[in-house]
Parts: structure tokens; sequence; C-alpha cells
């Protein structure tokens, strides 16, 4: 195993978990702000609206940069984002602090995937961007958990710093592992959009906004979905999220071999109507922890199941 891809695998997993582990500490940061949990809950859709606005529009504008470069400048910027979150008292320099760490993360991510297949010998790619991808992944079952339980012990600014901390090893073990990589060819943001022209692409991102929206956007608030079973303890948390993540990592690899059974469309189909049905007993499942673990489960398998086909 080349360690260069474990080490941008690191990258994945500290930028996956900076996302997902706001979920288990929201009612403290709202609680620190003096804020509400809606509002805090914020800190999630500027992070994730930054991804995903500034990836195609920073693979464009620092194509011609120097691998090495693009991603060590990556890691130190989402570095800095969550040092001044960690440190922030006020949500409007926490919220700022969390758009400049998805900045660092839509420089990476995308960058990180080009990295791994140039690393790799041509019949070697598909396992170099598994290896990458499995942080993402990691980040879901592990690393989610692990930065709630932190904030447990601690207080929601210990996550932070250990998001922060992931970042900063990536980022040198980058800097001293990472001689040099080929640049590739440069592409236009016009060029990069232009397949959305194609109705059929246009109506699948459409699917996956609206079907990601509905799975992250009640993952966000599971401190509170959650709360009767927990009793606001984020340790207990921490321990009901790992069979949510653990689920789509499951989900994700059996997805990809019903792809090769099953049409996609009758995939993606039956996940929908699981989730539908899972989320209209949560209010009931919720209450009791065997029958959250059930529905945490359930939910895992269909949200990151559908990504594959």
């Amino acid at each position: 195993m080349d360690r260069r891809l474990l080490i941008l695998a690191l990258g994945m997993f500290a930028m996956g978990t900076d996302n997902f582990v706001v979920a288990g500490i929201l009612p403290n940061v709202a609680a620190s702000l003096n804020t509400s949990v809606s509002l805090a809950g914020q800190m999630v859709t500027v992070y994730a609206f930054s991804f995903a606005v500034l990836a195609p529009v920073m693979a464009a504008a620092a194509g011609g940069w120097p691998r090495k470069l693009l991603l060590v400048s990556a890691l130190g910027i989402f570095v800095a984002g969550n040092v001044i979150t960690a440190l922030a008292l006020d949500l409007n320099v926490v919220l700022a602090s969390r758009a400049l760490a998805g900045l660092g993360a839509a420089m990476f991510a995308p960058t990180a995937l080009g990295v791994a297949t140039s690393l790799a010998d041509p019949k070697s790619k598909g396992r170099a961007l598994s290896t990458v991808t499995a942080g993402l992944a990691g980040a879901t079952a592990l690393g989610a958990p692990i930065g709630t339980f932190i904030g447990g012990l601690g207080s929601w600014r210990s996550t932070l710093w250990f998001v922060a901390l992931l970042g900063f090893v990536s980022m040198m073990g980058v800097w001293t592992m990472l001689r040099s990589a080929p640049r590739p060819a440069r592409i236009t943001l016009r060029e990069r959009f232009a397949p959305i022209h194609d109705i059929r692409v246009a109506l699948t991102l459409l699917t996956t906004f609206f079907a990601f929206g509905g799975f992250l956007m009640v993952y966000t608030y599971a401190g509170l979905v959650l709360d009767r079973v927990t009793g606001g303890d984020e340790r207990i948390l921490a321990g009901m999220l790992v069979f949510w993540g653990v689920a789509g990592t499951v989900g994700n690899v059996v997805a990809g071999h019903l792809v090769d059974r099953f049409e996609s469309r009758r995939i993606i189909n039956t996940a929908l109507y699981l989730a539908i049905i899972n989320f209209c007993a949560l209010p009931w499942t919720s209450a009791h922890p065997v029958s959250t673990a059930i529905a945490l489960t359930i939910w895992g398998l269909c949200g990151w199941g559908i990504i594959v086909p």
C-alpha cells in the first residue's frame, strides 16, 4: 500500500469528520454561543455550501498550480478554519470560519482524487481511488462518533481541535511524502458545467440534491431527534451514530454489488421508499434504544447506498 494514498485518505477523513461531527455537538454549540439550535445548525449549511460552490470554481482557477502546493495550501486553509471555529466566541465568526474550512475542503477533495490516480499504475487506479475515498466513508463510521465522544468528555471546542489536528497531520504528511505529481489538463469552468445542459444529468443532480437534502437535514439535528434516547449525553449519541456510520459504509459496498445485477433505477427507488417509511416512523422509533439503532441502520444503508447507482 502506497503510504501517500493513506495520507490523502487521512485528509478526506478529516474533512468528512468536520462535516458530520457537527450534528453530535450542535446543542452544546448553541448553548455556548447563546443562540438557537436552528441557527447553530447553519454551521453545516455554510460548510457544505462553501464546498459545493467552490469545488468546481477552485478546480478551474487553481488548475495550473503544482499539486503538492495546492494540497498543502488546501489543508492549511482547512486547519485555519477549524482553529478559528474552536476559538470563536460569536456565531458570525463561527459561520465565517466554517466557510473558510469549506474552501479548504473544496480545494483538497478533487485534487486528492486526481493525485491518487496519478500515483497508481493503470491497473490499480480503481484501488487507489477507493483507498482515498475510504477516508470519507471512515469519517461517517468512526470520525463523527469519535469527535462527538470527545465533545462529550470536554467541550464542543475539543472536537474542533481534534479535526484541526487530523488536518495538520495530513498536511505534514503531504509536505514530507508527496514529492511531485503530474498536473492534469486544465479544464475551464464553462467546460465543467457543460454536462448540466444534458437533461438526464440535470435531473440526476436534482434527484441527488433532494435525496441527500432530506437525509442530511435530519442528521444535522440528530442530537435533538434522538434526545429521548440519549438524554442529551453526547457519549451515548456517539454510540448511536456508530450504527448510522457503519451501516452507511456497508450500504455503499453492497450497492456496488447490486448495481452489477440490477437496474440502477430500481435500486434507487427501493432505497428511497424504505427511507421515506423509516423517516415517517422516526418520531416513534426514536423513543427506544433498540428501535433507534434499527432506524439509524436503515437510514445509513439507504442514504449511502444510493451514491453508487
